[in-house]
């Protein structure tokens, strides 16, 4: 029997919408629901994704489950901390890795990873050992003291990745890791995903990238404004058609039913 390692229920986060945004989305409505009664679990060694287009929500409950924000209702167990009563305990145990995610210009990524190590209690031989690898694998290690202002976007992004990885966590955050790369740097991450998936790791992707899903998900959720519509083994959602033909076939429904 599969361990379960991640457990939302019933996360809700509503915003306050600016006059600006008002505008733009043409609405009087001065609160926008992002997530709306959110719940799903994830196990070890699984990816799981979560599916849907730009505004669904994803980000919004990845950052809860990172607890950088904090739900207006529900809550999430990780390994056995809550993200509302026990957020020390969840940061402890998992990595996190987001394109908001702005690395300082001025450091190397080799002060980086020293830094993030020093944060999460890593011991020098730890993390000197972690590094080595991880930069020769990515192919930061010829650029271990170049500062982050004199970084490729790629080259960026594979640092952000294994500074997210310094603790080696069990659970592993992502949302849109491959988000604005070329096809080769996109294809180390992906190849990177799989690997840890083989250690067991439970990793948790939010993307709307379909071929993505369909290469490392084991399950997914598909997020439609807020709300999980769908969430089973890749398998069964798609059954003899595309995901991208399912997908598109659960959204017009999702659609008409709120017309």
């Amino acid at each position: 029997m599969m361990q379960e390692l991640l457990r939302a229920d019933n996360l809700c986060k509503t915003f306050k919408i600016s006059k600006k945004q008002q505008r733009i989305e043409k609405t009087s409505e001065k609160t926008k629901v992002a997530v709306d009664r959110l719940s799903f679990c994830a196990y070890e060694g699984e990816v799981f994704g979560l599916l849907g287009p730009n505004g669904a929500g994803k980000t919004t409950t990845l950052r809860m489950l990172a607890t950088l924000i904090k739900p207006d209702s529900g809550d999430a167990v990780i390994n056995g901390s809550s993200i509302t009563s026990d957020p020390n305990g969840v940061r402890s145990k998992i990595g996190f890795l987001t394109s908001e995610l702005k690395l300082e210009d001025f450091f190397t990524p080799n002060y980086l990873f020293d830094f993030f190590s020093e944060l999460y209690g890593v011991a020098p031989e730890v993390r000197n050992e972690r590094k080595k690898r991880l930069f020769e694998k990515f192919g930061i290690d010829t650029f271990a003291e170049v500062k982050v202002a004199n970084l490729s976007t790629g080259m960026k992004q594979k640092v952000s990745l294994v500074i997210s990885l310094v603790n080696d966590p069990q659970i592993i955050i992502f949302d849109e890791p491959t988000n604005g790369l070329d096809v080769i740097t996109a294809k180390v991450v992906t190849d990177f995903l799989l690997e840890l998936k083989a250690e067991k790791k439970t990793i948790l992707v939010s993307t709307h990238i379909f071929s993505l899903i369909e290469k490392i998900c084991d399950r997914v959720g598909i997020i439609i404004q807020g709300k999980m519509v769908v969430c089973d083994t890749l398998a069964n959602i798609t059954a003899e058609k595309s995901l991208e033909d399912k997908f598109f076939e659960i959204y017009e429904e999702v659609a008409g039913e709120q017309v």
